[in-house]
């Protein structure tokens, strides 16, 4: 299996979520069998000492200092300075949205406050900061995690069943620390990953580059590790306040045990998988289930929730146009939280007598375990909604209003169907924040992911199987019965040997029947689901290129009816737009094709027509002349780079300034080296060898073919156009570059240039000069020389062109681009500026990955 065979494999499977709805089932099982449990708990917690709640309240405030200090010590070891409220508020937020993103904390890494973004803090700096914030996080799990191993190993004789935990903790914390220091090092693991994620390989090295501060390290490790002991001190105040007896090593091993799962959640930030875990580590160390859990509770509010709730305050004073689209996500992910819970916790009776008096039993039974499975979907829809997808508004919506009614139905909680309405209010005034539609990652997650699902089902049915308690069912499941009940189960075969005895075991038997039928259910509906949105093409390609000879203006014209193209025409079919669909963008090239006084109105068609679609917008490469149509929308603008345009002319190789290309020109021709123009159609033989050289000049220098706003070497297209070689003395073509049309009055332009690694210097500058001469003989006077990305910056307008500007001139990676902008400035007569039009900020922060991919070949098998 190949390497992007793998990669397709990773994309299908949402592991991620299936493995913590796993865990959510578990412990929603684990505190559903202890019900009558549950009855103690909250009791308990109002009889807790506040004396020692209120110190675990300061102690979660400490806590979140500790973890700001962490931010502002990280950015020093960077050489950069980082204030504290500031620092404060990256923390709050960034913890607030690693619920509700993939991989947890470390996408929320990724996120960068308002005020940030505006600070004199470089993004390179922002990224290698929260790399070294990451790191001394597990670094100083390891430092707190290590002594406790040893510690609680040598007192094996009380610790039990807890041993293969112990052991289990020590191998991952020293696989975890060996993954981090491969990729310090660029070690086996590091090869491996970037075998497997190639696109990765520049933003490590970015974000590894730096000289580090070892002393502002050192204290921000200090400050990790105090991390750690305000988590273990946690747990040792929410025994205290419960009025429980302490015990150290279920304290230690306890809160090692939530860190690692915390650290490690992909999903909903160990939702779940913590306080299952933590419970039962609490019940092996003597406590009982309702003491277990009633410590577990505690602790997760001065850990979780509280600082939870600061994050949401946070954004709602200091980023209010975030918060309103971060709000429907939390009021979401609440109801879910509270759906669970409510069919967790006893219902208060005389609501369910009244309410048997008017709908059946059984009725008021399914509605309970219906809540439930709405309070799971609840909490995976939060995570597809933030992102501002379409169907998770849809999805939220109903099971929003579906939750309402079922609150009343299951026993008149009134005050959680008030709840609900609420949060429908919201979504429904939030709509127009949800346009992105048909993402693959709700609508067409794959028959590999319905399997994954299956097997997640079957793990959880087996499990809770064999850890029933012999009163539900009289009888105690052995490994063997449990798969084999399992598997029944999942196949909707009868269970006739299974009979259950309490009213916990008829829910568990209901539970996994819907489970398994809810499972069947999805998988069909990806099998017969259609794959995705079609990239369609269009019919009427004749149209559009008259209309380009029409109203044709820009060097890149040529490229908006290529294949990879979508096309919308105006409804009076006087103009189109060309662009191409990724990640909820539609990306326009350049602007819309037609007269000047209808570009305004074809702009709003283009834009409702969007809106239809669940897409947003952005126009790449858009000329400064036009940005006259944008701002009268209110669109922004962002400066990416310039266009060189020559007055061939003007142009002479006479001169001072000239000698050095006139002397390299010169030993090119006593070399034996000489430029031939091939004019249209070109032979087979040839299109062989330009063949041969482009492909020479992808390996040799690795690159890779790209397409949007430029061609890539296609047979069906060279054999059509016009090309210029440079030969050897042995006719051996050693470079060429191929001429395409300009839709500017009087312009020419080209599109590859390339050679063979072999080829002697200077050949670039003859394939120039005698294109200037081919100019000439064809009476063009001006010859587009293409785009100088990111150069041209020397004012920045916004804190983004100062990132553009920053990364022009320091990033090793987009140094070429100075190499190239000197290669044009010997030709160039004018620069014009570029321009990157969106819609706002946030866009940001997607739209250089779905410009990474519409820049992709559009696939289709090319001849040769």
């Amino acid at each position: 299996m190949n390497l992007r065979k793998y990669q397709s494999i990773f994309k299908k499977i949402h592991l991620k979520e299936l493995l913590s709805v796993l865990f959510l089932l578990l412990a929603i099982y684990f505190f559903r069998q202890e019900r009558h449990e549950l009855n103690a708990i909250i009791p308990a917690l109002e009889r807790s000492d506040p004396s020692w709640v209120l110190l675990g309240i300061f102690i979660t405030f400490v806590y979140i200092l500790l973890q700001a200090g962490m931010y502002v010590y990280s950015f020093a070891s960077v050489r950069s300075k980082l204030p504290w409220l500031l620092a404060i508020e990256l923390y709050l937020k960034r913890n607030l949205l690693s619920v509700f993103l993939p991989a947890g904390g470390v996408t929320a890494l990724a996120y960068m406050p308002a005020n940030l973004r505006r600070s004199e803090i470089h993004k390179k700096e922002v990224h290698q900061a929260s790399g070294i914030y990451a790191f001394t996080g597990l670094l100083s799990l390891l430092i707190v995690g290590i002594p406790v191993i040893i510690y609680m190993f040598s007192l094996s004789k009380h610790i039990n069943n807890a041993t293969p935990g112990i052991i289990s903790i020590a191998v991952l914390l020293t696989t975890l620390f060996a993954i981090t220091y491969s990729f310090k090092t660029k070690g086996r693991f590091h090869r491996f990953f970037i075998k497997l994620f190639p696109g990765l390989e520049n933003k490590i090295e970015t974000i590894l580059s730096f000289k580090l501060s070892l002393f502002n390290f050192s204290i921000t490790t200090l400050l990790s590790v105090l991390v750690e002991f305000s988590g273990i001190l946690h747990l040792f105040i929410a025994m205290l306040a419960l009025g429980l007896h302490v015990s150290v090593g279920a304290a230690l091993i306890g809160y090692i045990v939530s860190v690692i799962l915390l650290a490690s959640s992909p999903f909903l930030r160990g939702l779940g998988a913590v306080e299952l875990s933590l419970a039962y580590i609490l019940t092996v160390y003597g406590y009982s289930p309702a003491e277990a859990l009633e410590i577990t509770i505690l602790y997760r509010i001065f850990e979780f929730w509280l600082p939870l709730a600061l994050g949401i305050i946070s954004f709602a004073a200091k980023g209010r146009n975030i918060f309103f689209r971060l709000a429907p996500a939390v009021l979401i992910f609440l109801l879910g939280i509270i759906n669970i819970l409510s069919t967790l916790t006893p219902p208060i009776h005389q609501r369910v007598y009244l309410l048997k008096e008017y709908i059946p039993t059984d009725l008021i039974h399914a509605s309970n375990l219906l809540v439930l499975l709405m309070g799971l979907l609840l909490l995976v829809t939060a995570t597809f909604l933030i992102r501002g997808l379409r169907n998770a508004w849809v999805i939220a919506v109903t099971v929003s209003l579906l939750s309402l009614i079922l609150h009343l139905t299951k026993a008149l909680d009134w005050e959680e169907a008030l709840i609900a309405f609420l949060v429908l209010t919201v979504l429904l005034a939030t709509y127009k924040q949800y346009r992105l539609k048909s993402n693959p990652a709700l609508i067409n997650i794959g028959i590999i992911t319905a399997i994954s699902l299956f097997i997640a089902v079957i793990i959880f049915q087996t499990i809770g199987f064999y850890f029933l308690d012999i009163r539900h069912f009289g009888t105690d499941f052995s490994w063997k019965q449990s798969i084999a009940f399992s598997i029944r189960s999942i196949f909707l075969l009868s269970n006739d040997a299974l009979h259950p005895i309490t009213k916990f075991g008829r829910e568990f038997i209901l539970f996994i029947n819907v489970l398994s039928a809810a499972s069947w259910v999805f998988f069909f509906y990806t099998f017969i689901r259609p794959y995705i949105r079609k990239e369609g093409k269009i019919t009427n390609i004749e149209e559009a290129k008259a209309l380009l000879h029409e109203y044709g203006t820009s060097a890149v014209d040529y490229f908006k009816v290529n294949d990879d193209k979508l096309i919308f025409f105006a409804d009076n079919k006087e103009g189109f737009i060309a662009y191409r669909i990724a990640n909820g963008f539609a990306i326009v090239l350049d602007e819309p094709v037609c007269s000047e006084e209808n570009k305004i109105l074809m702009l709003k068609e283009f834009d409702r027509q969007c809106r239809r679609m669940g897409l947003k917008q952005a126009y790449y490469r858009v000329d400064e002349d036009s940005m006259y149509y944008f701002e009268s929308l209110k669109k922004n603008k962002l400066l990416i780079g310039q266009e060189a345009v020559m007055d061939i002319h003007q142009f002479s190789l006479e001169g001072k300034d000239k000698k050095s290309m006139r002397n390299g020109l010169n030993s090119l021709a006593k070399k034996g080296y000489a430029t031939v123009v091939h004019e249209a159609p070109l032979n087979d033989q040839l299109v062989n060898e330009l063949k041969i050289v482009s492909d020479d000049w992808l390996m040799s220098y690795e690159k890779k073919e790209a397409v949007f706003s430029q061609g890539m070497f296609d047979r069906s297209q060279i054999v059509h156009q016009d090309v210029i070689v440079l030969k050897d003395l042995e006719n051996k073509i050693v470079a060429f570059l191929n001429i395409i049309p300009d839709y500017t009055p009087d312009g020419y332009t080209y599109d590859m240039i390339r050679k063979t690694s072999d080829a002697p210097a200077g050949c670039m500058d003859a394939l120039i000069i005698s294109l200037i001469g081919y100019g000439r003989e064809k009476h063009f006077q001006w010859l587009n020389l293409g785009l100088v990305p990111l150069s041209g910056i020397t004012d920045p307008y916004s804190t983004a062109e100062r990132v553009v500007k920053f990364a022009y001139e320091k990033i090793k990676r987009f140094q070429h681009y100075q190499g190239l902008r000197d290669f044009k400035e010997k030709y160039a007569t004018q620069w014009l500026n570029k321009y990157l039009v969106y819609e706002n900020d946030f866009d940001l922060v997607q739209l250089p990955a779905a410009l990474n991919k519409v820049m992709q070949p559009f696939k289709k098998k090319l001849a040769g």
